[in-house]
């Protein structure tokens, strides 16, 4: 009798895993009070450490071609974020909350023995990001938030709908092209878009689902100011999730932090214009290091 497949079905091709045969970096495993999270290590260790938390739906592999540009001055170590990749799921649908995620990198942090490392995230990794440096139970350099999410209760919805993530997790899990994805996001690079059709069934349908509650329901702006200094927020200068009226009031709410936009760029800033965001990364993480 055929069994019916699990409703959080998780798909990862044999061509996705010979993606991470082209890339500079070890893989590395951390357990975090439960899952086991996968990681990319870039090296080199005399390097300072940099921790990368990536987006909602982006694997730890959807960072290389940024993290590569920046091994000359850090050691990248990217996490596949629980539920995403090659990391587990929560224990549970509902274990997809910010302190969660925040309890992860300092697992991370733990784990790898990494020491005062800076921490980076783009979009949720961002809220991650900030989550972890506001709790200070880790030590670190600084932080780089890159277009964190700024919905939050009493506030406008987070600009992409849930039904449009579930929707190319359903295309991705039925198989997918770089053309396919390139319908949605035309600006790519094309390697980009060949990684998002490969890599994009990897992700939980419940991370996904929990998240995106998260941004509406956990507020941003409840944390960002206590985010210490030094921190950067950098922003698309054309993005709907960190929009001038909320730079502006970032700006406000953290007066040491340092707002620096990405003009041209919506809120996949480092795909929309990769020159220009590796080249505003670099600069923050020179005042950091």
């Amino acid at each position: 009798m055929t069994q019916p497949e699990p409703a959080d079905r998780r798909v990862l091709s044999q061509p996705a895993l010979a993606d991470l045969g082209e890339v500079p970096a070890d893989s590395r495993w951390v357990r975090s009070r439960g899952p086991l999270l996968h990681l990319l290590d870039y090296g080199p260790e005399g390097r300072p450490p940099l921790v990368v938390v990536p987006g909602i739906t982006s694997p730890a592999i959807s960072m290389d071609f940024v993290v590569r540009g920046l091994t000359d001055l850090v050691r990248p170590v990217v996490l596949d974020v629980r539920g995403r990749g090659l990391s587990d799921n929560g224990p549970d649908p509902t274990a997809y909350d910010l302190d969660t995620y925040a309890r992860d990198v300092e697992a991370v942090v733990r784990g790898l023995r990494l020491e005062r490392p800076i921490l980076l995230g783009h979009s949720m990794g961002a809220r991650i990001v900030a989550a972890t440096a506001a709790a200070g139970r880790v030590g670190s350099r600084g932080s780089v938030l890159v277009d964190p999410p700024m919905s939050g209760p009493g506030r406008g919805p987070y600009p992409t709908t849930l039904e449009a993530f579930l929707g190319q997790l359903d295309q991705a899990r039925r198989g997918t092209t770089a053309d396919e994805v390139a319908q949605s996001w035309p600006r790519w690079p094309r390697r980009e878009q060949e990684l998002r059709a490969r890599w994009m069934g990897s992700i939980s349908r419940d991370a996904i689902v929990a998240t995106h509650a998260g941004f509406e329901s956990e507020d941003f702006f409840a944390i960002w100011p206590s985010v210490p200094a030094p921190t950067v927020l950098i922003h698309g200068g054309d993005s709907p999730v960190v929009t001038a009226a909320g730079a502006e009031e970032a700006a406000k709410a953290n007066p040491e932090a340092a707002i620096v936009e990405v003009p041209g760029t919506g809120h996949m800033v480092f795909w929309d214009d990769p020159a220009a965001a590796l080249e505003a990364t670099r600069q923050a993480l020179r005042a950091l290091i």
